[in-house]
């Protein structure tokens, strides 16, 4: 364990000025507080806190940080209160620790709509206080360098954990070096094997052809010296983890594999920084479209510096990055370079990004998302996003992330602009809305007056603001017929429990699920967004799970009564995992529809025959056929490698019909055997992947509407 003096002597290297008393007081509180404590491992549990501390001095933070991580874990492991805490060491640090515990408490793995509960709690105390989750990314990262400690199960719980959210976490901060460091970590948990054989192909490789790194920083070092570029030059490898993702994405082997060594050019203005690229590139032939200006463009974040790839020796492919001493700061701390001190003074680093302003921006579409799911999902969009650089045609610059489309564009410029889109221009041609942007084009946004946002416009927008936006316009369009439908919902599915959905058990319901009032959340309800069964437990939950009990074996839709027969509608071929009602034919049983089936329209005036049901947990038949249609271009070779991939996602194909043949494209319908609606979306995520698929969707026919058979 670091002894108080050490890490004193720590701070003290880049903050002379530091509060040396308090570090102490805090160093010997904690240490009594966690006395008789002891970690997995038969360590001293306090030495957990410290090595937290010594992080984050790594960072050159604040004396706040620093006391924060002594005393994380006081307030939730031991005797220790808020009112203590506050009392010794002042309400700024109480707040912080308190803010600690509250994060530690979050369960960020569990199920999907607390996960997304908990998101919201996570981002509510980053906007209180970044320095909050500094501390926890800290403790995670020495948590995960200790965690063989742990029992099995518990390493890969922890591991899946910190690869889903706390290292895509660090590194949308900026702290780029924890979060390589917490993948490798994960890596080493979750796959041990492929690891292994990623360290062992680098080995080999470095027996076959000696020190590459040395050798080509040697000769960047040359290259620099010939136009007087005074700058620090170093190399690495990459990390293991990077290295296999690569080679996942691409499909290649570790052989294959081009740019696997990283360089890094540290110089002394920004002036020199576009020299420096000027002698790499006259030096080394640059690869194209691998080069990207972040000193001009700035990440939001704050991170700054020039991207280029260029084939080395034995056209070996190499990656460089160009920056400042200033930059390469902010580069490896990130938003943690605010709080940096340097001579016992708050470092004025020119790059460094203000907490508050960058939390708003991570935050801003969230505040519209008032569905968990929804939440979840624009978060996990904002943290993992890269980001590509388009132009307005007055050439402003528009950030969005990597895959987005015109329409995100439109929306991200404003959201009047995007609600009314009704085509693109890119680099002056005219283009689907689908098409995924590059760095560097010109987009150009169509829009005419009375164009309203579609539902299929859901599947074409990639960020969280867009989707956002298009799902409160559609439910504003469609609210009065959603609301008519939630409340026939409502109605079915309380009878189903032997109650009525009066007002005032709806209004619980809403109170429960936290929506604004009885109307939306039968709005809501009819819009798909909450299910029947969910506002039927917000206010009834033992009844729902006696129901549930009572559900005949072997059935594969819940709600039907005893007997009753029941088919898959034709016409829009519904998948467990979605949302379903049943429509009730007079002696032929019940037709099972997706909640956005075309056909239920038509019966929205006979409630009578309207019936909640949802799917039942693993009792469905091994594949449901489902029609996809399918347009690729009209090359050899091409449909064979579309029924390989198609084979690959592990889905049978079951029949195919041609419906138009042209010169370029063939135009074909493909029925699939899948097992769930998650199996389609990956299916549709590889098609559309595809070089050679123009498009893909889920067939819909409302002609082949159809009463199913007395029995099923």
């Amino acid at each position: 364990m670091i002894a108080v003096d050490d890490l004193v002597a720590l701070v003290r290297n880049y903050n002379p000025k530091t509060n040396e008393p308090m570090i102490r007081a805090a160093y010997d509180y904690g240490q009594a507080m966690h006395s008789g404590q002891f970690r997995k491992s038969g360590e001293p549990y306090f030495s957990h806190p410290v090595a937290v501390a010594a992080i984050l001095t790594e960072q050159q933070l604040d004396d706040a940080t620093i006391i924060t991580a002594l005393l994380h874990d006081t307030i939730e492991d031991t005797r220790s209160t808020y009112s203590d805490v506050s009392q010794l060491f002042g309400s700024e640090i109480a707040d912080l620790v308190d803010g600690v515990t509250k994060l530690t408490n979050l369960q960020l793995s569990s199920t999907e709509t607390k996960q997304a509960e908990n998101f919201r709690k996570l981002f509510m105390a980053m906007s209180r206080d970044l320095r909050v989750i500094l501390v926890k990314l800290a403790d995670r990262l020495h948590n995960m360098r200790t965690i063989r400690a742990m029992r099995p199960g518990k390493q890969h719980q922890k591991a899946r954990e910190t690869m889903d959210i706390y290292a895509p976490l660090a590194g949308r901060m900026g702290m780029q070096w924890m979060r390589e460091e917490l993948e490798d970590l994960s890596f080493r948990v979750l796959n041990p094997e492929g690891r292994s054989s990623i360290i062992r192909r680098f080995i080999t490789l470095q027996k076959e052809t000696g020190d590459v790194i040395h050798r080509i920083t040697s000769d960047m070092r040359t290259e620099l010296d010939k136009v007087g570029i005074e700058a620090e030059v170093f190399g690495r490898a990459k990390k293991p983890y990077s290295i296999w993702r690569k080679m996942q994405e691409k499909k290649i082997g570790f052989s294959r594999l081009s740019d696997i060594y990283g360089f890094r050019v540290i110089t002394q203005s920004e002036a020199e920084c576009y020299a420096a690229l000027g002698a790499i590139h006259s030096r080394w032939r640059a690869v194209p479209g691998r080069f990207k200006d972040y000193i001009s463009q700035p990440k939001s974040n704050g991170y700054r510096s020039i991207h280029t790839t260029v084939s080395g020796r034995d056209g070996k492919r190499v990656e460089v990055q160009i920056r400042t001493r200033q930059m390469h700061e902010v580069a490896e701390t990130g938003v943690a370079a605010h709080w940096s001190y340097r001579d016992g003074e708050r470092a004025a680093n020119p790059f460094a990004v203000d907490p508050a302003k960058w939390i708003a921006s991570v935050t801003e579409q969230f505040d519209g998302e008032d569905d968990h799911d929804e939440f979840l999902e624009a978060v996990k969009l904002e943290m993992y996003s890269d980001q590509v650089f388009c132009f307005t045609p007055k050439g402003d610059v528009v950030k969005l992330p990597k895959g987005a489309t015109p329409l995100d564009y439109a929306y991200q410029i404003h959201t009047r602009i995007g609600s009314a889109c009704v085509g693109a221009k890119v680099d002056g041609l005219r283009v689907p809305l689908w098409t995924r942007l590059k760095n560097g084009q010109s987009v150009e946004i169509i829009t005419a007056e009375g164009q309203t946002p579609q539902a299929t416009w859901l599947d074409i927008a990639t960020t969280g603001k867009a989707k956002s936006a298009i799902r409160r316009s559609l439910r504003e369009a469609n609210r009065e017929r959603f609301a008519k439908l939630g409340h026939e919902l409502a109605r079915a599915a309380f009878e189903n429990v032997g109650k009525k959905a009066t007002d005032k058990a709806l209004e619980l319901a809403a109170k429960t699920l936290r929506v604004d009032g009885s109307e939306t959340l039968l709005a809501r309800l009819g819009s798909a967004e909450i299910t029947a069964r969910a506002v039927v437990e917000a206010v009834y939950p033992n009844l729902t799970q006696r129901a549930e009990a009572e559900v005949e074996p072997l059935r594969a839709v819940v709600g039907l009564a005893h007997g009753q027969g029941f088919e898959r509608a034709a016409c829009c071929q519904p998948l467990p995992g979605e949302r379903i009602v049943g429509l009730a034919h007079r002696g032929k049983g019940v037709s099972v529809h997706s909640i956005d089936c075309d056909v239920l329209a038509d019966y929205e005036d006979q409630p009578a025959r309207w019936l909640d049901l949802h799917w039942a947990d693993g009792v469905h038949p091994p594949v449901y056929t489902v029609t996809l249609d399918l347009t690729i271009t009209n090359d050899a070779g091409v449909l064979g490698r579309i029924c390989t991939l198609i084979g690959e996602q592990r889905a049978n194909i079951s029949n195919m019909t041609f419906l138009d043949r042209k010169p370029d494209f063939y135009r074909l319908e493909v029925d699939v055997d899948l097992r769930e609606a998650e199996h389609l979306h990956r299916l549709v995520s590889a098609l559309e992947a595809e070089s050679n698929v123009a498009s893909v969707h889920r067939h819909r026919d409302p002609s082949l509407a159809n009463a199913p058979a007395a029995a099923e």
